[in-house]
């Protein structure tokens, strides 16, 4: 890849997520945002038109020699397709998570396009006080790790609408989180136990799906983690994560709005967490697409591979069947495409 020109970025998908995408793309000095696509027509020549760049078909940016990189952020059930044809007009690919909502879709996509460059969209690796408490692990200051706790409780839940074709809290939330327990614990676990409920809204119970969830990861060697989703924190949005090794304890707390802390006679109090994830991980994307556009001109592995995300979507189908069974699911290699 020339190291002397900006590389040429298609955008997949205009939507919410499709322009938090957009701005990180327009904010890397590395590369530019030369076209955007959208199903629907008028949102991708909106967003082009903001950034200074074309709105096009898929089919004419993947014909397009001069594009050299796509980012897939559009609906999850075309997410395999693209990267498969991405990949084979020679184009490198940043996908959004997760991969599909269908494993063996997934697990079929990840066979096609072996050797070929492609990452998976999982920003919270690039939050930096996530990042600094995986560095905190990978030089040993807490020892071995033992018990992983993670907690993720959005603000609001989604429309209906919107979770009646996510595939589901434990594939559209959680996979965030499965992810990350992947990652802190160096692979994915062997059993998953998962339980949960319709507490929220009624309207997603009635959906098929749930919005209040616990899972329970165990490794090969005894090593546990526990996961809590819920779709309601009417207080902000709760990230946090807590990792007791066999020398210490590690744990990433909230961002606050503020860090005014008061201190009266009456007691103590501080701000609120940040709303949403906008506020949350803005900086996490920009990381994200930067680690991205500088491996590609490298021509160096990324850090977050389409096996990554194979694996979280295999916590996810474990978590879902669970969940229906209340019986405890063991990850399989075939599973995991090894």
């Amino acid at each position: 890849m020339s190291q002397s020109r900006p590389l040429d970025v298609a955008l997949i998908g205009a939507g919410r997520i499709g322009q938090v995408h957009a701005k990180s793309i327009s904010a890397n000095p590395s590369c530019r945002l030369a076209a955007v696509a959208d199903v629907i027509v008028d949102a991708a020549g909106k967003l082009a038109a903001q950034y200074g760049a074309a709105a096009r078909s898929v089919d004419e940016i993947l014909a397009d020699a001069s594009i050299d990189a796509l980012l897939i952020a559009s609906s999850t059930d075309t997410h395999s397709d693209l990267i498969e044809r991405g990949t084979a007009a020679g184009k490198a690919v940043l996908c959004e998570k997760p991969v599909d909502l269908s494993l063996e879709r997934a697990l079929a996509c990840q066979r096609k396009v072996a050797g070929k460059p492609v990452m998976i969209g999982f920003n919270r690796r690039f939050d930096p006080n996530f990042a600094a408490l995986k560095a905190a692990v990978e030089a040993g200051e807490v020892g071995k790790p033992e018990l992983l706790s993670i907690t993720s409780f959005d603000p609001a839940p989604p429309p209906v609408a919107y979770v009646k074709v996510s595939g589901g809290l434990f594939r559209d939330m959680m996979i965030h989180d499965f992810d990350m327990a992947c990652w802190l614990m160096g692979g994915a676990p062997a059993k998953v136990a998962a339980a949960g409920s319709s507490l929220v809204d009624p309207e997603i119970g009635a959906a098929g799906d749930v919005d209040t969830a616990a899972v329970t990861l165990t490794w090969a060697d005894g090593r546990l983690a526990v996961i809590k989703n819920s779709r309601r924190a009417g207080y902000g949005y709760d990230q946090r994560v807590e990792l007791l090794g066999s020398k210490g304890l590690l744990s990433a707390r909230n961002v606050l709005e503020n860090t005014v802390e008061k201190i009266t006679a009456d007691g103590a109090s501080s701000a609120k967490p940040v709303y949403f994830f906008l506020e949350r991980y803005m900086r996490a994307y920009e990381a994200e697409w930067s680690a991205f556009i500088d491996a590609v001109r490298a021509g160096s592995d990324f850090p977050v591979t389409l096996r990554d995300g194979v694996a979280a979507l295999a916590c996810a189908e474990a978590a879902t069947r669970s969940a229906g069974s209340g019986e405890t699911v063991a990850l399989t290699p075939e599973m995991l495409g090894s």
